[in-house]
């Protein structure tokens, strides 16, 4: 079993040696792990550093192109260099290399896809008490709209299964975090709390620049993607909602009419309310058209999925006979971990079993 631990950077190279010096170099149950750098533009040598360090490869854009970009272009070079878990951690050393292996435990064993790292962020020194309320808050809102038990929502360090890492896709430009979870939710697939703990602050959030920002923009990442997959639930709401307030006030105008038919003071109630009925009709419309929209979506996805695992397989087929690199991915050269000689290997059942003896691999389907 391959496990990659993807890391995301933007001008990190103050911080990306100590990150990867903190990861482990073998997790039981896992036979290889590598180090993918995603370097999101970086103008301080982050990626000439990650091949001094000896990561295993580097995905590099030219510029800039956000977090969410940049998480999504590293499960797809995971993917074609055949990983079966994808670990994502941040490279400021926020999290603990050692947390890793129980990140992975879950899906190792078969009981999740996603694992997600819970900070148990009430009890971090360095969150103010208003940030405190606020992830508090987004999370509980992300579970209501994912149907998923996720405890810290925003949280970076997150493992996924290869199944799981092919049908998740992200639509917006600033994060993937909550995003990724309402998706994950949709599609039916289990998610695993694993309680971690943080290392101390090294420096502030480059993501956001203040508490508004990040409360406006997440916000309407959930909005977003809540009314991706589920646009009868959004816009029906507001349709009943119009749909009532134009009969109310219609009924008031007649319970007026009749009791003084001669007094014609209450027509503005008549005009709002048949106002109010016409626009919860178009409402409905939106709301039918949204519904049609996102089945075509879903449709799309699955056709991306099968695309994104059909050149996974092609890229590592041709990998694997000499056929070319693969695109876009610099691979250093650097052997991946593995357990040393001596070490005790883990098979799924837990089972120890002696040096020098191979665990079986059960077929997993791509």
């Amino acid at each position: 079993m391959r496990l990659f631990i993807q890391i995301p950077c933007l001008n990190e190279r103050q911080w990306l040696a100590q990150t990867v010096a903190d990861l482990p170099r073998s997790i039981p149950g896992i036979d290889s792990i590598e180090v993918l750098v995603v370097d999101d533009g970086s103008t301080d040598g982050t990626a000439e550093l990650a091949r001094e360090l000896g990561v295993h490869h580097v995905v590099r854009f030219p510029r800039n192109r956000g977090l969410a970009a940049a998480h999504t272009a590293g499960l797809d070079a995971c993917l074609r260099l055949g990983a079966d878990i994808i670990v994502n951690t941040d490279a400021d050393n926020q999290y603990r290399g050692s947390d890793i292996a129980r990140l992975v435990e879950p899906i190792r064993a078969g009981r999740a896809d996603i694992t997600i790292g819970d900070r148990n962020t009430d009890a971090i020194a360095h969150f103010s008490f208003v940030k405190r309320v606020l992830q508090r808050w987004g999370s509980r809102v992300v579970r209501r709209a994912s149907g998923t038990p996720v405890a810290d929502s925003t949280s970076g360090f997150r493992a996924l299964s290869r199944r799981a890492a092919y049908g998740v896709f992200v639509h917006n430009r600033f994060t993937y975090t909550l995003e990724t979870i309402i998706q994950a939710g949709h599609l039916g697939l289990a998610i695993e709390n694993v309680a971690i703990q943080t290392n101390p602050k090294s420096r502030e959030s480059r993501l956001f620049r203040s508490m508004f920002e990040y409360v406006r923009r997440n916000g309407a990442v959930i909005l977003r993607a809540y009314n991706l997959y589920w646009p009868v639930q959004t816009f029906g709401f507001l349709a009943v909602l119009l749909f009532l307030i134009g009969a109310g006030l219609g009924l008031r105008f007649l319970y007026l009419f009749l009791q003084d038919p001669d007094y014609s003071g209450h027509v503005q109630s008549l005009l709002v309310g048949v106002g109010a009925i016409v626009l919860s009709l178009i409402v409905a419309l939106m709301a039918l058209l949204g519904d049609l929209l996102a089945t075509n979506r879903r449709l799309t996805e699955e056709v991306l999925l099968r695309v994104r695992r059909l050149d996974a397989q092609l890229q590592r087929s041709a990998a694997a006979e000499g056929r070319g690199a693969h695109e876009g991915i610099e691979s250093t050269g650097a052997a991946p971990w593995r357990p040393a000689a001596g070490e005790l290997s883990v098979v799924p059942d837990g089972r120890a079993l002696p040096p020098g003896e191979e665990p079986k691999r059960s077929v997993q389907a791509p």
